[in-house]
């Protein structure tokens, strides 16, 4: 396939699929699923082969990441019913003071967003800002944006997130010096984007009127008898320290040994992720008193709203894959190879590019994780465990409108459209960017 027709091709799905979502409101599976299909036969590729190759490209991710997100749900809803969320704001902000309450919050949304997605995790710790901002006084922008860029770097960059490891398995990355990559890379960005750059934005943007879900969250008490710290955040942090362990398993045990097997098999992303919310329907269920009735009832009702992530991982997954299939990826990778571009920009690029065309970032990691592995394979001297965090740091690039989140921060923090874009997608096109610099400069010490 001609390199300019393919290009050419790939930029015009995803201009459609930018304008089909953001300008004309359709869903944006429905508009992923078309697109794929009209793609693929535009390409030339069997009519017969066109829906099974985005089937393949959609169970794929699914059969991977399903597990993840239904498990990683489960136990974020724990964690809310139980009260372990305000137990580990509380304890926080305490220790911080009234001064450092920002620093506090992302603090709570490093902790608090491993496990769980983004609008979860906003939903869950966005009723605790609005109380700590109302008993210290402090502007509310100067706390959610702290939070918000915790969790939106959470999500990017440092597994068990289910869109770090789909990167994570596209590139054969090593889990345990992804999380460890991620943690050391993500920190910084973290302060840069949340308390510092949330300072400079509250102090020039004022949300308008009176929130009427910020008087409803104040006035509403918290639990009295809260789970403990060192409990709840053992909880939270287990399936990270299961997957560290099973990542170290060689280094500690001689390999295909039964102990060695063993880590590996706990250190799984599954099992560990299931091991923790089991785990947490005792410590954060059954000891704090729910039946199991109860139990039942919020692990089943926390499942609905993932049915749409779920879609569109699966429509992200067969879009790549169509891509791949349809010999457009191969024809851009090959145009790439000879242009010489560097493979962490690259990385970056598409995932930036996807990321305003489809709005999803966990999306846009997956597409772009899908395209460029290809790459990395036939290359040498890259880091995968790097491409992992610079393609999150690339799907997170300049929170476009057709994000989800765009508009649950807008309504949540009374903002304006002309504000948020002010605050909240200029936030996360500094994560990106800042992602991107600090990838390339680990890249001169990590290969």
């Amino acid at each position: 396939m001609n390199s300019i027709f393919a290009i050419s091709l790939a930029t015009a799905a995803i201009a459609a699929v930018v304008i089909l979502i953001a300008r004309f409101r359709i869903n944006p599976f429905i508009v992923l699923f078309s697109i794929s299909i009209l793609l693929a036969l535009i390409a030339g590729m069997p009519a017969d082969k066109v829906v099974g190759s985005f089937e393949a490209g959609a169970g794929h991710v699914l059969g991977h990441v399903g597990t993840v997100i239904a498990l990683g749900t489960m136990l974020g809803k724990m964690l809310a019913e139980s009260g372990g969320a305000d137990r580990i704001v509380l304890t926080i902000s305490t220790l911080s003071g009234r001064r450092h309450v920002d620093w506090a919050m992302m603090l709570i949304g490093l902790l608090v967003g491993l496990p769980v997605f983004f609008e979860v995790g906003f939903v869950l710790l966005i009723p605790l800002a609005f109380v700590l901002a109302d008993r210290t006084q402090t502007p509310l922008l100067r706390v959610a944006l702290p939070m918000g860029a915790a969790l939106s770097i959470t999500h990017a960059l440092i597994p068990p997130h289910p869109a770090a490891l789909l990167a994570l398995s596209a590139y054969h990355a090593d889990i345990g010096k992804t999380i460890l990559l991620g943690i050391a890379i993500g920190t910084p960005i973290a302060v840069i984007a949340g308390p510092v750059f949330g300072r400079f934005a509250s102090a020039r943007v004022i949300p308008e009127g009176v929130n009427p879900l910020a008087k409803q969250f104040v006035s509403s008490k918290p639990p009295e008898d809260l789970p403990g710290f060192g409990i709840t955040v053992f909880t939270v942090l287990s399936p990270v320290i299961l997957m560290l362990a099973g990542s170290m398993a060689d280094r500690v045990a001689a390999p295909h040994t039964t102990f060695s097997n063993i880590l590996h098999f706990i250190g799984n992303t599954d099992i560990a992720l299931l091991l923790a919310t089991v785990l947490s329907f005792y410590v954060l269920g059954h000891a704090r008193g729910f039946s199991r009735e109860t139990v039942l009832r919020f692990t089943n009702e926390c499942l609905g709203p993932t049915a749409l992530i779920m879609l569109l991982l699966g429509a992200g997954g067969g879009f790549g894959r169509v891509l791949v299939d349809s010999g457009v990826s191969r024809s851009i990778t090959d145009t790439a190879l000879g242009a010489h571009v560097p493979l962490l920009v690259l990385a970056w690029m598409l995932a930036a590019i996807v990321r305003v065309a489809c709005g999803s970032s966990t999306v846009a990691m997956a597409t772009a994780s899908g395209i460029v592995a290809p790459i990395l394979a036939r290359s040498t001297g890259v880091s995968a465990e790097l491409m992992v965090l610079v393609t999150g740091a690339g799907s997170v690039a300049f929170g476009p409108m057709n994000d989800a989140g765009f508009w649950q921060l807008k309504e949540y923090l009374g903002l304006t459209v002309p504000q948020t874009l002010k605050t909240w997608s200029v936030l996360e096109t500094l994560i990106a960017v800042c992602g991107l610099v600090f990838c390339m400069i680990a890249s001169i010490f990590v290969h």
